[in-house]
């Protein structure tokens, strides 16, 4: 029995950390990187996949390498990834778009007069910039209009009737269903009924516009694991618990095991300081409650946290940043915590969106497209009734681009991407060669040599693909889930903390989101005790990016 205890303890010490980083993805990388920076070399990563990169990853074709995952630097002023491309030679710093010809066509494959098509492209833009103003100006929308669907269909009708020809209308009305589908892939939703209105323009957009690596988006990670010894990354290692307050986790248990029960089992020390001394005089203390109660005293335990993964292993720090995805988050909440988190994330976790945002690859050994076009836009017809998923999911695909002469992209997203998941990719190749030929006119469109598809919902470490503001849903329902849980109000330093795009209130969604997100959970951790809590900390540099970093998420 000697021997058990001692080897339990052994291997207790050699899986101890001062701080375990939940997930590899881009915020898990950026802390790791800040703490290393910073001299602090006590932390492990448990990543759940056999790689690393979480949502950033190229996989092989015959004749190209593709991104499934990220795309492109969503602008360059004060973006840290672009600084990060620019350092390692990833991106030329004078950037030069190459010509982008857009098509349009119907379903009879008829082609949309480029004048039309820029008209209301223009005019689609004009009213997205409107929606935006309700979170910029706070005024009030019409009445019972609460979406960013609701208001644009509602301007694009106003627009529309002031034609004479019903084909007129008709023909534009089916440019606008296509650019709002086009939305919902940049949104990420099933539709655009689904995004508030008024919270549109929380997400701040960084000029310089959509950039791409172009020896592709993955290998940005190179440079972020380059600091990190092979042997603090542990993949394949997903998390099944996080008990992030043992010892009132124990206590609790404790009085399970007597068939007593706390009145205040339910209440946990967890929000911030300020929160916690506003409402202590209504809010029993847990800790307290549990002092009180006459339990034998039990010893002291030597960690805060303890994570225990799938196969069986469990690691203790005293600190663990968590960087699973919205999507994983929303499923697993409810059991993956001990204790409970509290009500208020549980809310936001429900309010926010995490949908199916998917990409579609077709490649061909010869190029079929005429080389001045980089895009074509498909023109559906509107359902007069709602159609059977099975034989319309496909409608959701509002274009194809051109990757290179001989690779195509489509994108699909929400419950039609969903759809897509369940099926081959031999059955996604078929039904995209009768889209091309239909909206092409062309009965000779070759079949693609080789079809791949994205599933992002389906992926138990992703769960979908980014964060969006639901309808009913907030900026602070991000800024609750960024907030970190103290194992008690006294404490200087939190138990618990998270990161990921889904915590940053201004970036939620992109790449530079969650690499902010995790600098800011680590360099919480590194203060000072004793630093004021409102003091943009930016050492060494006075760079956009590091200002924009402490406006945000200081």
């Amino acid at each position: 029995m000697g021997d058990e205890e001692l080897n339990s303890s052994i291997k207790c010490e050699t899986r101890r950390y001062n701080v375990i980083i939940i997930g590899g993805g881009m915020a898990g990388l950026a802390a790791a990187n800040y703490f290393i920076k910073n001299g602090m070399e006590d932390f492990i990563i448990l990543e759940a996949r056999n790689r690393i990169g979480g949502r950033i990853i190229s996989i092989p074709m015959k004749n190209h390498k593709v991104e499934l995952g990220a795309n492109w630097i969503h602008g360059v002023l004060g973006n840290p990834i672009f600084e990060i491309a620019t350092a390692n030679g990833l991106v030329n710093i004078i950037n030069i778009p190459k010509p982008h010809k857009v098509i349009a066509a119907t379903e009879d494959g008829k082609q949309v007069p480029f004048g039309v098509l820029q008209e209301i492209h223009e005019a689609y833009v004009c009213f997205l910039r409107r929606c935006e103003e309700y979170f910029l100006c706070q005024y009030l929308p019409p009445p019972d209009i609460n979406s960013v669907g609701e208001h644009i269909n509602l301007e694009a009708t106003i627009y529309l009737e002031r034609l004479p020809s019903s084909e007129e209308k008709k023909l534009r009305r089916l440019i606008f269903d296509c650019l709002l589908k086009r939305e919902t892939c940049i949104s990420g939703c099933n539709n655009m009924d689904d995004i508030d209105l008024l919270e549109l323009g929380s997400y701040t957009e960084l000029q310089g516009g959509n950039i791409m690596i172009p020896s592709g988006y993955s290998a940005i990670l190179e440079p972020l694991k380059r600091l990190i010894a092979p042997e603090k990354i542990l993949t394949n290692h997903p998390v099944k618990r996080i008990i992030w307050d043992s010892e009132q986790h124990n206590a609790a248990r404790q009085l399970d095991d007597m068939g007593e029960e706390s009145e205040d089992s339910d209440q946990t020390v967890i929000e911030d300081i300020s929160r916690a001394n506003s409402e202590k005089a209504n809010t029993p203390d847990v800790l307290e409650t549990l002092t009180e109660t006459p339990l034998k005293p039990k010893k002291k335990l030597l960690h805060s946290v303890e994570i225990v993964c799938e196969n069986g292993q469990s690691f203790y720090a005293n600190h663990v940043i968590c960087t699973m995805p919205l999507g994983v988050l929303k499923d697993t909440a409810n059991t993956m915590f001990e204790p409970a988190l509290p009500q208020y994330k549980m809310e936001s976790l429900d309010r926010l969106l995490f949908s199916a945002v998917d990409k579609i690859f077709l490649e061909y050994e010869r190029p079929f497209l005429n080389p001045d076009i980089t895009e074509i836009m498909l023109l559906w017809e509107t359902p007069s009734c709602q159609e059977d998923l099975a034989q319309s999911w496909y409608k959701k695909i509002y274009s194809f681009s051109k990757v290179s002469e001989t690779l195509l992209l489509g994108w699909v997203s929400g419950k039609e991407a969903e759809y897509m998941e369940t099926l081959s990719m031999e059955e996604v190749a078929v039904t995209c060669t009768k889209i091309l030929r239909k909206f092409l006119n062309d009965p000779f469109v070759p079949e693609p040599q080789t079809c791949v598809c994205t599933s992002w919902k389906k992926q138990p470490y992703t769960r979908g693909s980014y964060t969006a503001i639901a309808v009913g849903a907030s900026q602070s329902d991000i800024e609750s889930l960024a907030q970190p849980l103290f194992k008690n109000v006294h404490d200087k330093k939190p138990s618990l903390l998270f990161a990921g795009e889904h915590t940053h209130s201004s970036f939620y969604s992109t790449v530079h989101g969650a690499y902010l997100s995790g600098q800011t959970a680590a360099r919480r951790l590194l203060a000072p005790d004793d630093s004021p809590e409102n003091t943009l900390d930016c050492p060494g540099t006075a760079d956009l990016n590091t200002w924009i970093q402490g406006v945000q998420l200081g």
